[in-house]
């Protein structure tokens, strides 16, 4: 299969020779240095995080949290050539129907999907990250879930011009890199530690496809079980408008042997998200919000309850207040799903946390 990074060329394949010949040795520890402008950059990031999580209360606002799940998911897939607008990658999340491709649409419930695991798995474990690729891929990858049988290059004009690791290696290349992380996770702080993983990642190219919406999803997971304020920044939006940049840090880094130059690029990425969030004006929590939360609060993904159970929860005792105050503003947000949608007042209904 032919992997073409945006068409920027990457100046060698002498570099994969050396990398693979260094990680072979006893002690596995990826070539990076640690900058002036990197050491800057983390304490202006945790500064700001701090920031933003005492003054935002990002997880009380659950249109907030949905909207920039849906960005995140929109620009990493814009990424990778998805062509859905960002408004059709909402209507597929909200269960509207959309016109495109069948391969598009599949892409964005299978990454709404994944998205939702964030919180669920761990970062330090391979095995929940083929889970985490087996949900992002299915149906639109043969090995979805698996490591690369075959192998795998970067070509330009039909020249192969970076050869990925060879497919008998992946195994052990990312056997060492998930060790490296967890003996390091402690040492290295967790905003670098993730980026160097980024590059890592993207370096050993360990399945088929689906590589780039991967290592996105997982770098927010690092960061997230640093600082749980990740699952409502859209990095990858960020990372979107920087498109071509991303792709050049990596082709640069591929030449000089080292992560360095991605690191502070990623760093620089994930500041600038926080400072955009932090130029969102500040909103009061309304009573409406509040009622939502504590809707939310009552259901579940995977087990619909009926209104008398939602009442029951809320300790309510009139079914138009459950509709009018709590129903209703979530409905109308996408934040709550119907079991019959088409008819929204069967006396069957059901409701459930999209």
């Amino acid at each position: 299969m032919q992997v073409v990074l945006n068409k920027i060329t990457i100046s060698s394949i002498i570099y994969v020779e050396k990398k693979v010949s260094f990680i072979k040795k006893d002690k596995y520890f990826p070539p990076f240095e640690i900058t002036q402008e990197m050491l800057l950059r983390v304490a202006e990031i945790s500064e700001k995080v701090t920031k933003l999580d005492i003054f935002s209360n990002l997880n009380k606002k659950p249109y907030f949290m949905k909207q920039t799940k849906i960005n995140s998911i929109h620009s990493s897939l814009a990424i990778e050539n998805n062509d859905l607008t960002l408004e059709q990658v909402k209507d597929v999340i909200d269960g509207k129907l959309v016109m495109g491709s069948k391969k598009d649409i599949q892409e964005v419930k299978n990454t709404y999907k994944a998205y939702d695991m964030i919180s669920e798995v761990n970062p330090y474990s391979i095995r929940d990250l083929k889970k985490v690729h087996g949900v992002m891929t299915f149906l639109t990858v043969d090995e979805a879930g698996k490591f690369r049988s075959g192998n795998e290059g970067v070509f330009d004009n039909d020249k192969c011009i970076f050869m990925c690791p060879s497919p008998k290696l992946v195994d052990d290349l990312m056997r060492q890199l998930f060790s490296w992380m967890r003996e390091n996770k402690d040492k290295i702080h967790p905003l670098i530690l993730s980026s160097v993983f980024h590059y890592e990642f993207v370096f050993i190219h360990p399945f088929s496809d689906g590589n780039g919406r991967t290592v996105r999803l997982w770098q927010n997971i690092l960061l997230y079980n640093w600082k749980d304020i990740f699952l409502y920044l859209p990095i990858e939006s960020q990372i979107h408008k920087y498109q071509d940049d991303y792709y050049r840090a990596i082709a640069n880094c591929n030449s000089k042997g080292d992560s360095t130059e991605f690191i502070e690029f990623m760093l620089k990425m994930i500041d600038e998200t926080i400072e955009e969030v932090l130029k969102v004006p500040i909103e009061p929590i309304n009573q409406e919000t509040i009622n939502i939360n504590k809707l939310l609060d009552c259901l579940e993904k995977n087990t619909p309850l009926s209104a008398n159970e939602i009442m029951d929860k809320l300790n309510i005792k009139s079914k138009d207040t459950l509709r009018n105050k709590y129903l209703h503003p979530a409905i109308k947000q996408g934040l709550v799903k119907l079991t019959i949608p088409d008819k929204p007042n069967s006396s069957n209904q059901m409701y459930y946390k999209d």
